[in-house]
């Protein structure tokens, strides 16, 4: 059992490759503010080495915009850490374009398309409230 839990909210009325896209993308910006979180690196039979992965499940949840809206706002007021993924960022064609676009979103009410959180399990399961397990 884990002290804390990790969750990737994606809208739920994206196209498939969208939705990979925006949870790849999340769960790279929550294994990079968590290093403590990553497992050592895997080794084949052969010896070679390949790249560490998280160490704890990441549980993948739809969302409609009102609860991912209601996660951002429990995110921000937990303290929890946060990795935002948004509309505007389907348009952009690199990282700088896409803080860009990011910086120019409301603060307080983002386009949001994803959200990854990390966290106490209890404060991610008040943040997650109303997503469900994607399917």
């Amino acid at each position: 059992m884990f002290d804390t839990k990790v969750a990737i909210l994606v809208l739920d009325d994206l196209a498939v490759w969208q939705k990979l896209n925006v949870t790849a993308f999340l769960a790279t910006g929550i294994a990079a503010e968590a290093p403590d979180a990553l497992g050592e690196p895997y080794e084949d039979a052969l010896g070679r080495r390949h790249a560490r992965l998280l160490g704890q499940p990441i549980l993948v949840f739809a969302a409609p915009p009102e609860v991912l809206r209601r996660a951002w706002g429990q995110a921000i007021e937990r303290g929890l850490t946060r990795a935002a993924y948004v509309r505007a960022m389907f348009s952009t064609g690199h990282d700088a374009a896409n803080r860009a676009a990011f910086r120019e979103e409301p603060a307080e009410a983002p386009d949001l398309v994803g959200l990854g959180l990390r966290g106490p399990r209890r404060d991610l399961d008040k943040a997650t409230k109303g997503a469900v397990l994607h399917g």
